[in-house]
């Protein structure tokens, strides 16, 4: 059949990328479909739905053993049963890529700003870090750049001066280099070339299985976020031109939309302890892409 003709394409194509991310793919599974129905899940569930994707048991345990110790996930063992779920690190992780995915966000100016380092070697790790975590992206060693204001606090540390430059060719030209976007625009046109054909199928009333679907809509986010996470949110009037951003995100959300209900049926039937199935997810999964047309 069509549907899992295309299917097998995107598993094949997950499979082709060396090394297969089991532990990444995890993740996915537990940020996107596990943790709006309480955040566990047996082991023999995971195991079962990671064999969508062609990962054999072996991988399965080796990836939940690292996840484990990095503590991303806690194991809870109940007779011959193992479950396990999110820990507070990986749910707070998540929690902040979860307003990323699938919550659409823009920078509230178009305002670029500029930070420029003094010649403190000293000082120099220090001002790195606090530009990074306010936004800022390496323009070359000692200066980078931002389209969100900047946090007061940015203001009263050493050796870090502000400038503020206007919209402008030049300016967007700073970002497109500081920020890759050439790499990210490229990251997005290949998320779409490779769900284009599954999302026509989709449109002209395709229907899927329940297995099937659960696998697109992991796939789906697996790819998204790879580039989506990467992506500044930057104001329309500061991205090149043909930015494939917002077609990524629409075709992200209309495919996620089909398949929702029928992967949440294959959900139905997975443990989340030693007596329940999983319970009904939250409210937080209905509101997923509700901004995207």
């Amino acid at each position: 059949m069509e549907t899992n003709a295309l299917v097998c394409d995107l598993v094949g194509a997950f499979n082709r990328r060396k090394p297969v991310r089991a532990g990444s793919l995890i993740v996915t599974l537990y940020g996107d479909a596990i943790v709006p129905r309480g955040g566990s899940l047996s082991l023999g569930d995971i195991a079962r739905i990671m064999e969508l994707f062609r990962i054999d048991g072996g991988h399965v345990r080796t990836a939940i053993s690292r996840l484990t110790t990095e503590k991303w996930l806690e194991r809870k063992k109940v007779g011959r049963n193992t479950f396990y779920k999110l820990s507070k690190r990986g749910e707070g992780a998540f929690a902040e890529a979860t307003k990323r995915i699938y919550f659409a966000r823009k920078a509230d100016t178009a305002k670029v700003r500029l930070a420029l380092l003094n010649g403190e070697a000293a000082n120099r790790a220090a001002q790195r870090n606090a530009l990074e975590a306010a936004g800022f992206a390496p323009f070359n060693a000692l200066s980078y750049v931002s389209a969100d204001g900047a946090p007061a606090p940015l203001k009263i540390i050493k050796g870090i001066h502000l400038l503020d430059l206007p919209a402008s060719a030049e300016a967007v030209e700073i970002l497109r280099a500081a920020y890759k976007l050439d790499d990210l625009a490229e990251r997005y046109r290949e998320f779409i070339a490779l769900f284009r054909k599954l999302h026509d199928a989709l449109k002209r009333g395709v229907r899927l299985s329940d297995t099937d679907a659960l696998t697109v809509r992991l796939l789906l986010i697996q790819e998204f976020r790879r580039a989506v996470l990467r992506d500044p949110a930057l104001p329309s009037a500061l991205l090149p031109a043909g930015w494939p951003g917002e077609e990524a995100r629409a075709l992200a959300a209309s495919i996620y939309k089909k398949v929702l209900t029928a992967s949440e049926r294959q959900l139905d039937q997975c443990q989340a302890d030693e007596t329940h199935t999983l319970p009904k997810p939250n409210i937080s999964l209905s509101q997923r892409f509700a901004a995207a047309q």
